[in-house]
């Protein structure tokens, strides 16, 4: 069964999750041919190990926070903050405090 995706034109509550963010999960917003967008929930003390992707991606924290690490620098970021990495480039999350994430990737 394939899982339902935002069709176009349809809005998507992005707002932080609050006290619903310790039961909630990853979830995929958006996937097409060359474009996916995912909410990435991290919880307190998981890790997601060092990984790459072939296009763009850009990481915006809508709640929480979270050790991000590429480029060779590790960065805490918190709500309110985005980054940018070019396809191809390693990265690894690690949740300081239950946190979710908007994840971009031009695919």
């Amino acid at each position: 069964m394939a899982i339902p995706h935002a069709p176009p034109g349809q809005a998507i509550d992005i707002r932080p999750l609050g006290p619903e963010l310790s039961a909630a999960v990853t979830k995929t917003l958006i996937k097409t041919d060359r474009l996916e967008v995912i909410r990435l929930v991290v919880p307190t003390g998981k890790t997601i190990p060092p990984h790459k992707v072939a296009g763009a991606i850009t990481v915006q924290c809508l709640e929480g926070r979270v050790e991000f690490t590429a480029l060779g620098e590790t960065r805490e970021m918190h709500a309110g903050q985005m980054l940018y990495l070019s396809g191809g480039t390693e990265h690894s999350v690690k949740g300081i405090d239950d946190a979710s994430l908007l994840v971009t990737i031009s695919l």
